[in-house]
């Protein structure tokens, strides 16, 4: 069970280093979209030098920003090229001929997180092909009307009878439940945006707790 941060954002990305609650870094297009304007890769690099602070193991997934298959290939080898470690995960959406570039970067030992897959067949299509992370979007799933959590358990289920080492990411969080949840149906990991953090530690009942532990030590330890 692991949480990862789906995010562009050096800040939050800091932050929830620090906190050592985190296990790997996703980001898209999308993402990188809402940073300040600047070149593709030193930004990438920027967030290489932010996980090596505290653990230069952290994936790092990054997506490619086309959809031609042959252009795919391109930007992947040249995010490898730039910089050629294990940590580095290149983001391929799910397509017939998006798979042939899985298959082509696993051949060259690329790790591969097969991004956008909405479906049961689609997670296992990128399995075959090779890809370490199948990543099924959780919000978006419930949008065509299908349940989540039946999605992810099948997959969970059919990898656990393959002995499949490909690693179940769940995104398209949009509520703390959608993490619960998920992690419940069976997902290796859950990549949340950097708002679910502080949430997913706070409870009234907690804070209420807290709150006469204080009041009756203060009252215990004050001289009559």
């Amino acid at each position: 069970m692991k949480l990862f941060l789906d995010t562009a954002n050096l800040t939050d990305i800091a932050e929830a280093l620090q906190h050592g609650v985190v296990s790997g870094i996703t980001t898209n297009p999308s993402l990188l979209s809402k940073e300040e304007k600047g070149d593709f890769h030193e930004h990438i690099a920027k967030i290489f030098r932010l996980i090596d602070q505290y653990d230069p193991s952290l994936p790092l997934s990054v997506e490619v920003f086309t959809d031609r298959a042959d252009e795919m290939f391109a930007q992947a080898d040249a995010l490898d090229s730039r910089f050629r470690r294990g940590s580095l995960v290149v983001k391929i959406p799910i397509g017939w001929d998006e798979l042939r570039v899985i298959h082509a970067l696993r051949q060259r030992d690329v790790r591969v997180n097969c991004t956008c897959c909405m479906s049961y067949n689609q997670a296992i299509m990128a399995a075959l092909a090779g890809a370490n992370y199948v990543s099924l979007f959780w919000g978006r799933i419930r949008d065509t009307g299908y349940d989540a959590a039946t999605v992810v358990r099948q997959v969970r289920a059919t990898f656990r009878e393959w002995d499949h080492p490909a690693e179940i990411i769940v995104g398209s969080i949009r509520h703390i439940m959608d993490i619960n949840e998920a992690f419940q149906a069976g997902a290796d990991i859950v990549t949340v945006p950097p708002k679910f953090l502080r949430p997913m530690t706070q409870h009234p009942k907690t804070d209420e707790a807290v709150r006469q532990f204080l009041r009756d030590f203060e009252t215990w330890s004050t001289p009559q």
